[in-house]
């Protein structure tokens, strides 16, 4: 069995807050893989128990509020006799910008009341993927923007990274977190960086006609040597005639036709 925790708030009123989103991550593993039943209150919590690949998986909202998350995790750790090695609590992080995540298993609760709670009753070593919620930028204003809502134009990274963790689940079940956070990233990741454009197709004819223009010969042909010598000879000949006179005239004519 493993356990497969979302902290958050219970009750309308928390429903769509920042500090809930690791109740969305679970609402969504529960939505997008069949086999797993209606919620249900056990452990001080909702539950729904099923299937993720070979492995028997118990999704579980607490119902205590963040404060007291521990509660509710602990009394299903100990009726499962699970170790924290078993146990996947996912949550809001303030210190990860908007859309990025982290798997970690094991370290502190920095801060987060859910983790400080959990750590308290089955100590620090269970996994964690921390979802980030990004920081309004000054402590005083911490309180009010985890519980605040999402904004409409997060749904565009908020949607996509829901989806993504609740199709690639069954690596986080089998222990697989490596493969898991690659999956994410992968798929979430925009690529870098893009491929040099290669020419057009109507750009590559006009460097073909380029080339070839410039390998067809001078469109002037140049003159035989023979044809040459042929006009020397007659303007020696003609230098040797009378200038003036009816039969230098009509020699004249005959030597210059071609």
């Amino acid at each position: 069995m493993k356990l497969i925790v979302g902290l958050g708030n219970p009750g309308a009123k928390y429903e769509h807050n920042r500090h809930n989103i690791g109740f969305l991550a679970v609402d969504e593993i529960h939505r997008r893989n069949s086999g797993f039943p209606p919620w249900r209150p056990r452990f001080q919590g909702q539950v729904s128990e099923g299937r993720l690949g070979s492995d028997k998986v118990l999704l579980l909202k607490p119902s205590t509020f963040m404060n007291d998350s521990g509660r509710s995790v602990g009394e299903a750790m100990r009726f499962f006799k699970l170790e924290p090695a078993d146990i996947v609590v996912i949550h809001d992080e303030l210190d990860l910008p908007a859309a990025k995540f982290r798997m970690k298993a094991g370290g502190g609760h920095g801060g987060q009341n859910g983790l400080r709670s959990i750590t308290a009753h089955i100590g620090a070593d269970f996994r964690r993927l921390r979802l980030g919620i990004g920081h309004p930028g000054d402590k005083k204003l911490v309180s009010n923007y985890v519980l605040g809502d999402f904004a409409k134009g997060d749904r565009e990274w908020l949607e996509p990274l829901l989806m993504e963790i609740a199709d690639n689940a069954g690596l986080l079940a089998d222990g697989q977190d490596s493969q898991f956070a690659n999956k994410l990233t992968l798929v979430l990741t925009p690529e870098k960086t893009r491929r040099e454009k290669k020419p057009s197709t109507d750009e590559q004819p006009k460097t073909a006609e380029k080339t070839a223009t410039a390998a067809v010969p001078s469109a002037t042909p140049k003159k035989p040597k023979a044809q040459s010598h042929i006009r020397q000879a007659r303007q020696q000949v003609t230098s040797n005639l009378p200038k003036s006179g009816p039969m230098a005239e009509m020699l004249k004519k005959l030597l210059n036709k071609d």
